[in-house]
């Protein structure tokens, strides 16, 4: 059987401010970085063969954070920019408030919760999902087959794609679905791929 393990980064700077993110590298707030210890200590019974990252920031501290408090710092990890966040285009950088009052609530609800409706000159969900889940096929899902446990840290739009592949949901059903940031997602898979459990470790 294999662990795999799902994080999205600590709360960052812009999140805090509400502002559309995407693949501006911006830090972790002080929150964000307490989110990443408590969850490197909810996770620190698992040891890990392969850790992914996507390449921005929020993501690559809060993994260090994890690694550090799971004693893992060795640890293996592959990044790839094919688990960064959605890019969000022209929004990159708005504050979601101030684009509403702009571009009226229907059209930023229209970008931000449609599967495949993107903001201008950014991808939609679908696009996201098209990036991320070939890069997830061909990484994870071997080591997976090969009985390793597996961490991967990124964002709520990639991590979303994952779990939509993983727990088969219709794209109604991953609009609905929001990821705490610093929360981990714990999958039991065999390996054969099928999914004995999943945990997610709130507080």
């Amino acid at each position: 059987m294999s662990l795999l393990v799902l994080i999205r980064h600590g709360e960052s700077q812009w999140n805090l401010e509400n502002r559309f993110t995407g693949w501006v590298d911006v830090p972790l707030t002080d929150k964000g970085r307490a989110e990443a210890h408590r969850a490197g200590e909810r996770i620190r019974q698992i040891r890990f063969d392969q850790g992914y990252c996507s390449v921005l920031q929020r993501a690559k501290e809060t993994l260090a954070i994890v690694l550090e408090e799971t004693g893992q710092r060795d640890l293996p990890v592959l990044y790839d920019q094919a688990l960064n966040e959605r890019h969000y285009g022209d929004l990159q950088g708005l504050n979601k408030a101030e684009t509403a009052k702009k571009f009226g609530d229907a059209q930023v609800h229209l970008w931000r919760r449609s599967y495949d409706i993107a903001p201008p000159g950014g991808e939609s969900l679908k696009d996201t999902a098209a990036r991320t889940l070939p890069y997830f096929e061909a990484h994870v899902l071997p080591d997976l087959r090969a009985g390793k446990n597996v961490l991967i840290v990124a964002h709520g739009n990639s991590l979303r794609s994952i779990v939509m592949s993983l727990d088969k949901l219709t794209r109604e059903q991953v609009l609905e679905l929001n990821l705490a940031t610093g929360v981990p997602i714990v999958y039991d898979v065999t390996p054969d791929l099928q999914i004995r459990s999943k945990q997610t470790l709130a507080d």
